[in-house]
């Protein structure tokens, strides 16, 4: 299959999203609309790709150089129809070989779909081909009129449809493929004679079948492929539907997921054979999991790599490495650049930056580690904070190789703790540990007696302390 040119449709105004972000820019499933529909397109390898482009230009442009840099954008300023876009995505262009035209807010369509019909397209010699579907609502969508042979005659967009036609249910899904010469020629003869008074590409249809050209109407199989979205239902019906097929993929793939309506998965996500995965687990941008970790429930981890055996319960994690057989959660809060080495643990409300972990090494409750390299084998104390911040600038801490910290012990960066060392439970630890030392920084106990039986009079923890005393005198 030879496509020579691939023209997406992106200029719209999608003034019904009521959204300052272009509509074409709404993401799905870890991809934009236009994404979605450029990832199904370059499989088919067109020579040539061009992206019409109009409202919200410079944000849409911005975006192709990223996702797609060897496109060329075309500038429609004036939104002047469909037709109007094609005819300046050819200016200038010799037109041949087979050329794709496609709406660039169809985020279900597949290569597969796309391909069977370019397939279809070039095996037929067509002059011209439309991607069809039967739509049980096809209210918004303009109308297939086939003749008596049931051959498509022309297609009619619904406001200019009569009340008969309204009720045919077979819809143009807005993908064509065409004869590049032929359509060059159709495209020079369209007009705005119409309820919009636009240019439309469907006229082209009825040109092109006018001057005894071979058109074919090429029903798709699942016409959810077709579904554009124009407002935010859409977007999250399309959105439900992308997870449901993503979610089915990867259970294939030997993927357990407990609760696949409530899992959530972008498009960018690996996961591995035996992965499981808990309801309200939600996998973002280029999370990769390998086999037999387990995620969730009420989960959310975003850029990260959890390697085999790891488990996260009930936590967030961003742009961070979770080591073979890590354990993480539950209420934890792993930030950009945390590694968590093999057999490691960031248990109960943790939050971790910019913090590596050794080997199994423990924090395992109610700690903030921020700034920070610890060794391996380490434990670090309940309610431990690495102070990492002087109100100007981030220092570091460095914990060594088996090292135990005292619950509730400050470490005030920079500051470094050796190998085998300890230190004291509520230590202020400002200066290094040397290796097997223990650091102990606190003042000395002192009780006054009797503080409560004279400043708190008759409370009842003055009324406990007097029962205490009774019962020692007895």
């Amino acid at each position: 299959m030879a496509l020579q040119t691939a023209i997406v449709l992106a200029a719209g105004e999608g003034t019904r999203m009521k959204s300052s972000l272009p509509k074409v820019l709404h993401e799905v499933a870890g991809r934009s609309l236009l994404g979605h529909v450029l990832h199904a397109v370059n499989q088919l390898q067109p020579n040539d790709l061009r992206v019409v482009v109009g409202a919200g230009s410079e944000e849409v442009t911005a975006h192709l150089a990223q996702i797609a840099p060897k496109a060329t954008t075309i500038f429609q300023e004036t939104r002047g129809g469909t037709g109007h876009a094609a005819q300046l995505a050819l200016a200038g262009k010799t037109s041949k070989g087979t050329i794709l035209i496609l709406a660039g807010d169809t985020p279900l369509l597949t290569a597969d779909s796309l391909k069977q019909f370019v397939e279809m397209h070039a095996q037929g010699k067509f002059a011209a081909s439309v991607l069809t579907a039967e739509h049980s609502d096809p209210t918004g969508y303009g109308r297939i009129i086939r003749d008596d042979n049931d051959e498509l005659l022309r297609i009619v967009e619904e406001k200019d449809a009569s009340e008969n036609e309204k009720y045919i249910f077979e819809i143009n899904s807005g993908v064509y493929a065409f004869d590049g010469e032929k359509l060059g020629a159709a495209l020079g003869k369209l007009t705005s004679s119409n309820a919009q008074g636009e240019l439309y590409l469907t006229d082209v249809i009825g040109i092109l079948k006018s001057a005894g050209e071979s058109i074919a109407a090429v029903m798709i199989d699942d016409f959810t492929e077709t579904l554009g979205v124009n407002d935010r239902v859409q977007l999250a019906e399309s959105a439900a539907m992308i997870r449901d097929r993503i979610n089915e993929h990867w259970m294939r793939s030997g993927v357990t997921i407990i609760d696949p309506t409530t899992t959530w998965i972008d498009s960018t996500v690996h996961l591995a054979q035996d992965v499981t995965l808990h309801p309200g687990t939600s996998l973002f941008g280029k999370t990769t999991v390998e086999s037999g970790a387990v995620i969730g429930p009420r989960s959310t981890l975003t850029d990260c790599q959890v390697k085999a055996g790891a488990q996260v319960l009930e936590s967030i994690a961003v742009e961070t490495v979770i080591g073979e057989g890590a354990t993480v959660g539950p209420f934890t809060y792993l930030r950009a650049g945390t590694q968590l080495g093999d057999l490691s643990k960031a248990g109960a409300f943790v939050e971790m930056k910019k913090a590596s972990l050794g080997t199994g090494s423990k924090v395992p409750h109610l700690s903030y580690v921020g700034d920070a390299t610890i060794g391996d084998g380490s434990n670090i104390g309940a309610a431990t904070i690495f102070v990492n911040y002087d109100g100007v600038e981030k220092h570091h801490t460095t914990i060594g190789d088996h090292v135990r910290i005292g619950s509730d012990t400050m470490l005030v960066a920079p500051v470094i703790v050796g190998d085998g060392a300890y230190t004291a439970a509520g230590s202020v630890i400002t200066e290094d540990v040397p290796a097997g030392a223990i650091g102990i920084s606190r003042s000395e106990q002192r009780n006054v007696l009797d503080w409560v039986l004279r400043k708190r009079k008759g409370s009842k923890s003055a009324q406990a302390a007097e029962a205490s005393s009774d019962k020692k005198k007895k």
